[in-house]
């Protein structure tokens, strides 16, 4: 079975040299970097890639996104320098990998959107957006031209949780402690992201926009029949707030927002996880994705995990063939798909 990996990460290594030169990137971020030669050294990460037959990615920067690494006067130059490395590995080895998501300025909202028509015009196959931009929702109006351009480019976003420390699990606390704010607090972004998307007519406003939700989905799937029935009753809870005339502005049932939403396999080799999520998007809105790097083995335990989960569930062929590599070459417009 070939597989197109949609959702994985690296930083080219004139990123990784500026990256740790940031504030943060001198301390635990650099350190943790520095001990994953897969996510920035590119001789390390094609031996990876090289030991799985007919596997190719679809790469993207990680975390964090730039704007929590410089402040707005770098943030531009640092993500095309990125995206610029993207594309220069793309071209260089092609034969395993195939594409490339562009990541945004997004704290500087017009660089973003001549950013995101600068790649897309170059040859980007998506645009990567974090949950949220320094705690500015996704759904502000100054980020309403960057899902314009993606609707009309016919390239999907790819959707990826941004939460750190500083979000503390309590209102009591300034911290979040034990790693909360990334075990539990990523699939929350995610999930909270998708739903003010959702409820805010960004999707109604562009209703071609297709969305990759990493982790597929998140709490999403899991939650689907508490969505179905607690947002049924939309407004019946709370004041303060037109919830009403929500309701009445949205063009079809809430969950079927929600299953309007892609996903990836990247859940750390979660069978069960896979199942959940297969079931609630279909077979159509799912990719194969595995987050390498990011695993104790430095990027083959979520390749070869995901990639068994893949082979031990009973689907149709022309299914399993969407989620392994149809679906990203038709979203990613890769080859003839």
């Amino acid at each position: 079975m070939r597989y197109i990996d949609a959702f994985n990460h690296f930083f080219p290594s004139a990123f990784f040299q500026e990256m740790l030169q940031t504030p943060a990137g001198s301390k635990d971020l650099g350190k943790r970097m520095r001990g994953i030669p897969a996510v920035h050294d590119i001789d390390v990460r094609r031996r990876v890639v090289e030991e799985f037959d007919d596997y190719t990615q679809v790469l993207s920067l990680g975390l964090p996104p730039a704007e929590l690494l410089v402040g707005p006067e770098q943030s531009p130059e640092l993500n095309r320098i990125g995206n610029d490395g993207l594309a220069e590995l793309v071209a260089k080895y092609p034969d395993r990998f195939v594409g490339y998501a562009a990541s945004l300025p997004m704290d500087v909202p017009d660089a973003a959107a001549r950013e995101a028509e600068r790649v897309l015009a170059a040859g980007a196959n998506a645009l990567q957006l974090f949950t949220n931009v320094k705690g500015l929702p996704l759904d502000d109006p100054r980020f309403l031209p960057i899902f314009e351009i993606a609707a009309k480019a016919g390239r999907p976003i790819l959707l990826h949780p941004v939460r750190t420390p500083a979000t503390a699990d309590y209102a009591s606390e300034t911290f979040s402690r034990y790693e909360i704010w990334t075990i539990l607090g990523w699939p929350y972004e995610t999930s909270v992201a998708m739903a003010r998307l959702v409820f805010s007519g960004v999707l109604d406003r562009f209703p071609d926009l297709k969305v990759v939700t990493h982790h597929l989905g998140a709490m999403i799937p899991y939650f689907s029949d508490r969505i179905r029935y607690g947002w049924h009753q939309l407004g019946t809870r709370t004041s303060g707030e037109d919830l009403d005339a929500v309701a009445k502005r949205m063009k079809k049932p809430v969950i079927e927002y929600f299953k309007g939403f892609y996903g990836d396999t990247a859940l750390c080799g979660s069978r069960a996880s896979v199942v959940c999520g297969l079931d609630f998007f279909g077979a159509d809105h799912v990719l194969f994705a595995t987050d390498c790097p990011f695993d104790p083995e430095g990027g083959r335990g979520f390749i070869r995990e995901v990639i068994a989960v893949m082979e031990s569930l009973d689907l149709a062929p022309d299914a399993r063939e969407k989620i392994c590599f149809r679906n990203a070459e038709r979203l990613f417009g890769l080859g003839d798909g």
